[in-house]
């Protein structure tokens, strides 16, 4: 996977934030009037389905969901065009107990010209969610 590809490049320093647990890095990354649906629709997640818009719901969205326990991507396809790129892969979560929840999934990016993220979408099915165990 190369990284010339602006939004290619802002997805990895996203993910890598995430994974860093750095909160105002991952932030910084998007652009003012962005959105994140993760995942896209309605869920557990996102009970009215219409993802957080605007600075402020994203950083409530990285407390509530990200921060609490660390997070792990591995990305095992990525295409970009145009402004954008999709991310094919998983997304773990690892929990105090040693469980962790794994989810497959697209997950795309696009920016605007400064390479600031506009919108962040997660293609992955909540009832298809894996908690393994060891």
């Amino acid at each position: 996977m190369t990284t010339e590809h602006p939004a290619r490049l802002t997805s990895q320093r996203s993910m890598a934030a995430v994974e860093a647990g750095d909160r105002d890095r991952w932030l910084a990354l998007f652009a003012d009037g962005a959105v994140v649906e993760d995942p896209i629709g309605v869920s557990p997640l996102d009970p009215e389905g219409k993802g957080r818009h605007g600075k402020d719901e994203i950083a409530a969205f990285y407390d509530s969901i990200v921060a609490p326990n660390p997070v792990r991507f591995q990305i095992i396809a990525s295409y970009a065009a145009g402004d954008e790129v999709a991310n094919v892969g998983s997304i773990t979560t690892l929990f105090p107990d040693g469980s962790r929840a794994v989810v497959d999934g697209v997950y795309t990016y696009r920016v605007d010209g400064d390479g600031l993220i506009c919108a962040l979408r997660a293609f992955w099915e909540f009832d298809a969610m894996r908690i393994e165990t060891d």
